[in-house]
């Protein structure tokens, strides 16, 4: 391999590829603590840690594609959606780690954070009024009680690898620990809701529509001043931007 890839960077972490091994630097030892202790427990397929020397973990590469990304084009049949909700289901039933992840944040800080992030984006003239005020009616409904579960906590589709029907690996796991399972369904899922029906048809069918629409509102309006400032598009097609709007 006679290059490196920038998968992703930003102040806080970068993650690099080279050949078949992946370079995550990370000046919070924490985070990556967490990820490899994630890693080790989940019951789903992970990528293998090579070595790591703070502030930089190796993880090898895993083999397969993802189903797209937020602001793209999702691909795959009903089957391997329905798989990657299999895959999450086990997960989500394996005994929680003793961390609180992500996902866990109570409904008491939960609310806090919204209220104060609503109102720095009118103010800030981020987003309009009306579309924050909508979205923020809407992510009400995740502020309730919930079992903990085994949760991923950053679970973007692109970060769910299959080969044909099969689940290869899930990676990114620095957010993982106890929280709300429907967290990560919603987080999967955003940006491309027509799929929701096939990843529930592995996952099961005992989940709450509305909470996963509040998660898709709550998670938007809670990343769109972290990404702007951050050297990312929330405005580009299908982005958070455009899951806001889809709720009014």
């Amino acid at each position: 391999m006679d290059k490196v890839e920038v998968v992703v960077a930003h102040a806080e972490r970068a993650t690099l590829r080279v050949g078949d091994v992946f370079l995550k630097v990370d000046a919070d030892r924490a985070r990556i603590d967490a990820e490899v202790e994630a890693m080790s427990l989940a019951p789903v397929p992970t990528p293998a840690v090579l070595w790591r020397k703070p502030p930089v973990l190796a993880l090898a590469a895993v083999p397969g594609a993802t189903l797209g990304r937020l602001g793209g084009r999702a691909t795959g049949s009903a089957a391997r959606w329905a798989a990657a909700g299999a895959a999450i289901r086990k997960l989500h039933d394996a005994p929680p780690p003793p961390r609180t992840g992500r996902a866990g944040r109570s409904a008491a800080a939960l609310e806090a954070e919204l209220d104060a992030e609503c109102a720095l984006l009118v103010a800030n003239g981020v987003l309009p009024a009306d579309l924050v005020a909508r979205n923020r009616r809407v992510a009400e409904a995740a502020l309730r009680p919930w079992t903990p579960a085994f949760t991923h906590g950053d679970l973007q589709i692109a970060h769910v690898f299959l080969d044909g029907d099969e689940v290869t690996g899930i990676i990114d796991w620095s957010e993982a620990g106890r929280g709300d399972a429907l967290y990560d369904l919603a987080t999967f899922t955003l940006g491309h809701e027509g799929h929701l029906d096939d990843v529930l048809a592995g996952y099961g069918d005992d989940v709450d529509l509305d909470v996963i629409h509040a998660w898709w509102s709550a998670r938007s309006l809670l990343a769109v001043r972290w990404l702007v400032e951050h050297g990312f598009d929330p405005f580009a097609p299908g982005c958070e931007v455009d899951v806001l709007r889809s709720r009014m």
